[in-house]
């Protein structure tokens, strides 16, 4: 991850640090850690972003390293030579009893399986984003987690950020008006997509150190090819959940927070290349996620907060730029950006909430009046995993515990539903999590699983 996309929030001179007083019962007491004791901790899927996430929690007890392919988790083992390594996730729980919590970085379609196992074991949780690969896994890991009682995390630090408390606060004191309107975009893909419909027939040896048929997990078995693994399973619609599962959890997190959204009660999806079948009137294989889309979504009213409109850009594909907006004013930055319009401006931020700015100018000369109602996390993004640990030693919920994020991800998620059926208005009932106007989409709410493989 680049530098720049965990820095805190320094352009916009309205920022500020602030922060959090400690409260009483982190200090320790009876079944919790004080702040000073380690915690033992484990890593599974190491081998990419989960190496930056045991660095961010590198202070503390690095006990245990899963990851089902040897060389490409081989220099995280050897970073922390004193931690047990092991291949299975299952057989790690089960006879490791030192494990007090779990990072979870493996690809997508297969964070539900170890985050529940792990959970049900009583071990704390860090998922990465999206936290799970279909809507009913997100509900259910939600409801584990309250079971459980445990501490939870999903991995989009932006929510830890100052940027995205200023775009909350600003959109709360009616900076810019009531807001109906929300303009989502990122540039993703930036691996292979949307280029082959069908998978690959070459049948190549399975590299020495990598066990595919884990790496495979709850996903239909096929044979291993190098176009799966090690990064560019995101495109594939088997194991990945393409560019709104890379970038949604981080984009859509500002507007989801700072409009109090729930549940979408429609969602709408137009995609640029057609999937095999869709012309013969047959379900589409969905073997490939398509190189560009745009998702509609519509939130009905909340409280005293207007119905929403929400729509997502991916692919080289832009919003409409707000009227009034000088040409070459950013909309965002390199990963993408969101705008939201309102009655009296418009507000713009960057990827993870940075760099909020809002149009016109005088508007933002007012902001510095806004009061600050958001505590602070100490490090802002970079101080996510470590909120996190302060949860699990008995602190505050960390910042995008489970009952955030879970909606968060259902939201996201029925996007790629909307993806995988393009050109037809899913009804999305959210309190019973089902599409109630198309049987083919509901389906695929709730994933199969491959044999011998369950929640």
């Amino acid at each position: 991850m680049k530098d720049t996309r965990r820095q805190f929030l320094k352009t916009t001179v309205l920022a500020t640090s602030v922060v959090s007083i400690v409260p009483r019962h982190v200090l320790g007491g009876p079944g919790q850690k004080a702040p000073g004791e380690k915690l033992n901790l484990a890593g599974v899927g190491v081998g990419g972003m989960g190496q930056s996430n045991l660095r961010a929690c590198s202070g503390e007890n690095i006990v245990a390293l899963c990851d089902v392919d040897a060389g490409y988790a081989a220099k995280t083992f050897a970073e922390y030579p004193k931690a047990r390594v092991h291949r299975d996730f299952r057989e790690m729980l089960e006879t490791q009893k030192d494990i007090e919590a779990v990072i979870v970085a493996t690809p997508d379609h297969s964070h539900a399986v170890i985050a529940l196992a792990a959970m049900r074991a009583g071990k704390h949780v860090y998922v990465q984003k999206p936290m799970t690969y279909s809507v009913h896994e997100a509900r259910v890991l939600t409801e584990a987690a309250r079971e459980y009682k445990v501490a939870s995390q999903m991995g989009n630090q932006g929510h830890s950020g100052d940027g995205t408390r200023l775009v909350c606060e600003w959109i709360g004191a009616g900076a810019i008006g009531p807001v109906r309107e929300v303009h989502v975009w990122t540039n993703r893909p930036v691996w292979p997509q949307g280029i082959e419909v069908e998978r690959p027939k070459e049948m190549p040896a399975v590299p020495a150190g990598l066990d595919w048929d884990l790496w495979l997990g709850p996903a239909p078995y096929r044979p291993y090819h190098p176009a799966y693994v090690p990064g560019t399973w995101r495109a594939w619609c088997d194991f990945g959940t393409g560019s709104l599962g890379d970038l949604g959890c981080h984009l859509l997190d500002a507007p989801f927070w700072a409009l109090k959204l729930k549940c979408p009660v429609s969602v709408e999806g137009c995609i640029s290349t057609y999937w095999h079948g869709l012309w013969k009137k047959t379900e589409p294989r969905n073997e490939n996620f398509p190189r560009s889309t745009v998702v509609r979504y519509r939130f009905p009213a909340r409280d005293d907060w207007p119905a929403v409109s929400l729509t997502w850009w991916d692919g080289g594909i832009m919003p409409p730029r707000p009227a009034g907006l000088a040409a070459d004013e950013p909309l965002g930055d390199s990963d993408g950006g969101v705008i939201f319009v309102g009655e009296k401006g418009v507000l713009i931020c960057g990827c993870y909430g940075l760099n909020p700015r809002v149009f016109p100018e005088d508007l933002m000369r007012e902001l510095p009046r806004t009061p600050q109602k958001i505590a602070r996390i100490p490090g802002g993004l970079v101080g996510h995993e470590k909120d996190w640990v302060r949860a699990c030693k008995g602190g505050q919920p960390a910042s995008s515990n489970f009952d955030y994020a879970g909606p968060l991800s259902e939201m996201v998620l029925m996007g790629n539903l909307a993806v995988r059926f393009p050109n037809r208005q899913l009804l999305w009932d959210g309190d019973k999590m089902k599409v109630t106007n198309d049987a083919a989409a509901n389906a695929q709410v709730q994933r199969a699983y491959r044999e011998g493989w369950t929640l």
